[in-house]
């Protein structure tokens, strides 16, 4: 559903979240093992992350990726449209280019309320909520 780069980008920022509380900052070395991911990898993702202001970043030998409250207001779609752009939201399940209303694919109006339910998850879902099911023991990420 998502692009690899979009899936590390939400599971980086998650980590992000977890170990940067009390303002620790997490260094690049850190996240790619925590997210197993190659380094270069989220070194890209993240510095795109961090232009689009949705994670924070300081230089230097004490320097890392940190979150602020309105960092861990990111949702998921959010993430997404950063990395992938709108193409979630716009192109046909099937890949066709002419798919629309007026002239749909033969399940152009099956997808359309899944993904309309699919939005409305990722708009509800956002970083601080994903903290807060992960600091509730209820729920984990296996890699995280």
């Amino acid at each position: 559903m998502f692009s690899k780069s979009c899936e590390y980008a939400i599971k980086a920022m998650i980590f992000v979240a977890q170990k940067s509380k009390d303002e620790a900052r997490v260094s690049l070395k850190e996240i790619a093992k925590g997210t197993d991911a190659p380094e270069h990898f989220i070194a890209k993702i993240m510095q795109e992350l961090g232009r689009k202001r949705l994670v924070q970043s300081i230089k230097g030998p004490n320097g890392g990726f940190y979150m602020t409250e309105k960092n861990l207001q990111t949702s998921i779609t959010d993430i997404v449209k950063a990395i992938d752009g709108d193409k979630l939201y716009l192109d046909c399940v099937l890949g066709l280019k002419a798919c629309s209303e007026v002239n749909p694919c033969p399940v152009h109006f099956e997808y359309k309320e899944i993904k309309r339910n699919l939005i409305k998850m990722m708009d509800t879902n956002t970083i601080g909520k994903f903290n807060e099911k992960l600091d509730s023991g209820s729920f984990f990420l296996k890699n995280l």
